[in-house]
Parts: structure tokens; C-alpha cells; sequence
């Protein structure tokens, strides 16, 4: 992850509200090719220890806060093993 020192810091961001979202993994539909890992702009997965009835590390969510639902981990997965939802989208969604 880049320095944070050496980003600029937009004029209106007091005022912009930056989305979070949340991340679900299907655990036994992943392959553990770990290309949602690699290419997360924040650094919220990482590979887990554990198995999948595959045999395969699923990723798992180390740093939710970080999440920005970029969908990017969605895209990118082979498998559609991973998805995000916006954070204000699940509130709404709740009973």
C-alpha cells in the first residue's frame, strides 16, 4: 500500500462521504487463486489457513474498515466466489 504521507487530500473532503462496504466470501466455491488478494487496492483479504471442502484457502476479511465496495474483488474472481455490498445498502435491506 502506497505512503499516505505523499497523498494529496482533496479540497471538498470534509464535505464527500467515502462508502465503505462489506465483503462475503462463498467459501466453497473458491479456488484460492488469490487474485482478489493480490489486486485489492486497500489491502482488506488476505489468504487464510484453513481449507474449503475443495482443499483450496479461501481469502478472509483482515481489514474490514478498509473497504470501499469497488466491486474490483468481484470482478476479478474466476469462481464469483467473492462479492461487496454498500454498507448503507445492508442497513436499508435490514428488518
Amino acid at each position: 500500500m502506497p505512503d499516505p504521507r505523499y497523498w494529496r487530500k482533496p479540497f471538498d473532503s470534509d464535505k464527500v462521504k467515502s462508502p465503505k462496504g462489506v465483503v462475503y466470501v462463498i467459501k466453497d466455491r473458491c479456488k484460492g487463486c488469490g487474485f482478489c488478494v493480490e489486486f485489492c487496492p486497500r489491502g482488506v483479504l488476505v489468504l487464510s489457513v484453513e481449507f474449503n471442502k475443495k482443499g483450496y484457502h479461501p481469502p478472509e476479511v483482515v481489514h474490514p474498515d478498509r473497504c470501499v465496495n469497488c466491486d474490483l474483488c468481484e470482478r476479478i474472481c474466476p469462481e464469483f466466489a467473492i462479492y461487496s455490498l454498500n454498507q448503507d445498502e445492508i442497513i436499508e435491506l435490514a428488518p
